[in-house]
């Protein structure tokens, strides 16, 4: 069965990226996708998710809180946050928000994806 990822991001061309690596994914497959943290929060309610690819920076509700609250509901889904900030920034956006993983932007490619699930799924 494949992974069920909801996309997060506000920039439609990223988002765009973002879905090409998921498809180009074997075995992942987008459900939904948000360009705010309230249309996430939203989403993981009514869909079914097991990975959040979330961008830092949203409009509205940032990434680290949107993070914390996905993080610190009853049956989680694993959340990478990602963002252009660099590595040690990114552990610091772990720490605040619980999410499992920080990648970059610049980073994020089929392998990467692949490989971090795998670190999260055990």
């Amino acid at each position: 069965m494949d992974v069920r990822v909801l996309l997060v991001d506000d920039q439609p061309r990223y988002m765009s990226a973002l879905a090409a690596v998921v498809g180009e994914t074997a075995g992942f497959t987008v459900v939904g996708q948000a360009a705010t943290g309230e249309e996430c929060l939203r989403l993981t309610t009514t869909v079914g998710v097991d990975l959040v690819l979330l961008d830092v920076n949203l409009p509205d509700i940032d990434g680290v809180e949107v993070a914390r609250r996905l993080c610190g509901g009853d049956v989680p889904p694993a959340v990478v946050l990602l963002s252009t900030y660099d590595e040690e920034t990114g552990e610091r956006f772990l720490v605040e928000s619980g999410a499992s993983a920080y990648v970059t932007k610049s980073a994020f490619a089929p392998d990467v994806l692949a490989r971090t699930w795998a670190q999260l799924s055990g």
